[in-house]
């Protein structure tokens, strides 16, 4: 198995799951290499997100439009996170966001098919798809405490010191979105920490 799908896998699925050697052999088979350029729609709204996602590489970010068209940022994810629009691919239905590659990205992606077969072949992962939605339900909570609670700079301190250095190098605006602030203010707040 290529060395960094296997770190990508072990880090994902490894703290939850002692993944067998079958296992392996099961993700490598069905998680496919996709590439997507800067700026392009990996998941737009109105359509059916295909695949659930392990970056490898880059940075995408989860949007809505609101009715002033302007994109209002939910969240990130990033090398060695995990990607997609998770309610669409599991429910079949139409998102309601947009994924874009915000940087060139390299992902490996598995199709729904591929993925509900895998906890019939594996049933183990059960535990770690508990860990992953209580994941996704925990940040949630803690991120709208931030958002209701939290004046800009607060929230903008608490942001830097959780992320990687490579989602503070992506257009400001889409880092603004996310904390609910304007661009004026993010670049005023990023100034001051220089």
């Amino acid at each position: 198995m290529n060395p960094e799908r296997k770190q990508l896998l072990d880090s994902a699925f490894g703290n939850y799951v002692n993944i067998s050697d079958g296992a392996y052999s099961y993700l490598e088979a069905h998680f496919h290499e996709k590439k997507y350029a800067a700026r392009e729609i990996i998941v737009e709204s109105g359509g059916q997100a295909k695949y659930f996602y392990l970056v490898i590489s880059g940075v995408q970010a989860i949007y809505i439009i609101n009715q002033k068209g302007e994109k209002v940022v939910l969240g990130f994810s990033f090398s060695g996170n995990i990607s997609g629009i998770y309610d669409s691919f599991l429910s079949r239905k139409p998102s309601s966001l947009f994924l874009e590659a915000i940087t060139p990205s390299k992902m490996i992606g598995i199709n729904r098919r591929d993925y509900i077969e895998l906890f019939g072949r594996f049933p183990e992962f059960y535990e770690w798809r508990t860990h992953f939605i209580e994941q996704i339900l925990f940040g949630r909570i803690s991120r709208e405490v931030e958002l209701m609670t939290l004046p800009a700079k607060e929230r903008f301190d608490a942001f830097v010191k959780r992320c990687p250095q490579e989602l503070l190098d992506i257009p400001q605006k889409y880092l603004a979105s996310y904390l609910n602030m304007k661009p004026e203010t993010f670049s005023r707040l990023r100034a001051l920490r220089d």
